[in-house]
């Protein structure tokens, strides 16, 4: 058997993954980055990229009188108000603490960028949570920087793109599917700017202008191998190997051939969930459960966390994914998510009795566990032909007056389309008396601007991605104009939230709570932070790099200098 010998071996290659590795890189630490699919990034190349970080530097930069200031306190009432005793309060405080701080340090002391941005907390009525600032959008990072490397990373998920060609920030995409006002300017900017890229077109149709997730991944990847990281692509762990209660190393498969790999200070997983195991669902996750209905990417089949519980380690919250409702299109590689256009105008979700069981427009983890919560799979979201002229809903597009026979094939085979709801009724199963009423009271609350039931619209979160331009709810409007649709849900997930328990340091503990020498486990390798909760936009990835960050720092024997202005390394890329 081949050896190898480095400081730190990091298991995975997304975001939690690559700022520990930078992190370690940047205290002198020789690191090895493997991953088990021929490309890095993970599910974290497919995500939005944002990172949900409190009482930081870039929201005080921002100064907007409308928004009070931030604390760790303000942070800390508000995560435990939502998430109660499910997480100690010591890895609390140190994601309190320890966020701001990783921001700051990798802003600092590598290519990532951030800006605050104007996204409410999920829970926005809730105390200590704040309507905006809170959500961190990454900035635009030149993707030709990475050469070739910008081909090895995890493609985007398709409603990221538009056309599968146009890549979109925060702000752009808010502007696009909101449709507020300048969004055809913005939208022919971005078009420009990827036709004028010359180098990368004669390359592919991949854009070289990085937003999103791929910004993210992209600014750490650059800024690993600049320092000298190493990684491998297509090279699976096989096992943790422990010597005297202390995990020292594993044993990757790299090349065709198994490699032991001893790591001095310490080995972190961080390599996503479980949720393309179908084993671990069945035994693990409410029922149905499919792995077809996730829209992370498909390496994800817990083999970080079977191995961590193979050397002793806990497992908790094995039962909880971060859910989301997705349309799921036979044939088509992976779901789409149903993020933020559940909060648009002129639409219903209902069950098979025709009802409406939760709020559209609730946040995703909530709408897809209320799937679950009334034995609703599937369910069924219904419009009319000025919805679908004006918005985008999953995988169809605004109609802007095309026709329907223009939709891809697979698409139109589950998109039901009649004149009438009573024919949507009778095509989809669904109760037409019930579903009658449910439209009947939509297009009464459109005129009063008041859900009666789920009190749709009434909190700011749901607001922000409604339509602005209607009234008096930006998140309601009339039913009535056919032709009308419906396409079936189903309640998918962007990932598990179960994993290996961890301590305010991101080191594995046992059946016992004590730490598992030299194993640490981040990201959703690790049992959420957020527990069962979504607290905002970033909850995914802030946690990941947060403890992949502390983990770095304490497996060098380092100490977090918790709410400093800086760091005393001086590394600028």
């Amino acid at each position: 058997m081949k050896e190898k010998k480095v400081d730190l071996l990091i298991i995975g290659s997304g975001a939690g993954a690559l700022t520990a590795a930078v992190t370690a890189l940047n205290h002198g630490a020789s690191v090895l980055v493997v991953e088990k699919a021929e490309r890095f990034g993970g599910t974290s190349a497919m995500s939005g990229g944002g990172i949900w970080i409190p009482n930081s530097e870039n929201a005080r930069r921002v100064n907007d009188a409308s928004v009070s200031a931030d604390s760790a306190q303000h942070a800390y009432i508000y995560m435990k108000k939502a998430i109660g005793d499910q997480v100690s309060d010591e890895r609390l405080r140190a994601y309190v603490d320890g966020a701001p701080e990783m921001l700051e340090y990798l802003q600092n002391h590598s290519a990532v960028s951030y800006s605050a941005f104007p996204y409410p907390d999920y829970y926005s009525n809730m105390e200590g949570a704040k309507n905006g600032y809170r959500t961190q959008a990454p900035d635009v990072f030149r993707g030709s920087k990475l050469g070739n490397d910008l081909y090895k990373m995890q493609p985007q998920q398709p409603g990221a793109v538009v056309q599968g060609r146009f890549t979109l920030t925060f702000k752009e995409a808010r502007k696009f599917l909101t449709q507020q006002k300048g969004w055809r300017l913005t939208l022919m900017k971005i078009i420009f700017l990827y036709m004028v890229d010359i180098p990368g077109r004669l390359k592919g149709k991949l854009a070289r202008r990085l937003t999103q997730g791929h910004s993210l991944v992209g600014s750490l990847f650059y800024t690993m191998k600049k320092k000298g990281g190493e990684i491998w692509l297509n090279s699976p762990m096989r096992s943790l190997i422990k010597e005297d209660g202390k995990v020292t190393g594993a044993v990757i498969e790299h090349e065709g051939e198994e490699c032991k790999v001893t790591a001095t200070k310490g080995v972190i997983l961080a390599a996503g969930g479980f949720e393309h195991n179908a084993q671990m669902r069945d035994e693990n996750l409410p029922e149905p459960s499919k792995a077809d209905w996730s829209v992370s990417q498909t390496n994800n089949t817990g083999d970080a966390i079977q191995a961590a519980q193979s050397v002793g380690a806990k497992l908790e919250l094995m039962n909880h994914a971060w859910w989301i409702p997705v349309v799921h299109v036979p044939g088509w590689p992976r779901p789409m998510g149903l993020f933020a256009e559940r909060s648009l105008p002129g639409l219903v979700i209902v069950n098979q009795r025709g009802e409406r069981f939760a709020n559209e427009a609730l946040p995703y983890l909530e709408a897809g566990a209320a799937m679950y919560d009334s034995a609703t799979v599937p369910s069924w979201v219904i419009f009319d032909a000025r919805f679908r002229h004006k918005y985008p809903f999953g995988p169809i597009g605004p109609g802007w007056g095309a026709p329907d026979s223009v939709l891809p094939k697979r698409v139109k085979k589950i998109l039901v389309k009649k004149d009438t709801i009573a024919e949507i009724a009778d095509s989809t199963g669904i109760d037409p008396q019930g579903l009658s009423k449910t439209i009947d009271l939509n297009n009464e609350y459109a005129l009063t601007g008041k859900d009666l039931d789920f009190q749709r619209g009434d909190l700011f979160y749901e607001r922000y991605y409604g339509d602005e331009r209607h009234s008096p709810n930006p998140c309601i409007a009339n039913i009535g104009k056919a032709p009308y649709y419906a396409l079936p849900l189903y309640p998918g997930d962007i990932g598990t939230k179960g994993g290996v328990l961890t301590n305010q340091n991101a080191q594995a503990l046992n059946e016992s709570g004590v730490e598992i020498d030299g194993l640490y486990a981040v990201g959703n390798t690790s049992s959420a932070v957020m527990g069962d909760k979504y607290l905002g936009a970033g909850a995914t990835l802030g946690p990941a790099m947060t403890f992949g960050y502390l983990a770095a720092l304490h497996a060098l024997d380092k100490e977090p200098e918790f709410m400093s202005a800086a760091t005393s390394l001086s590394c600028q890329i």
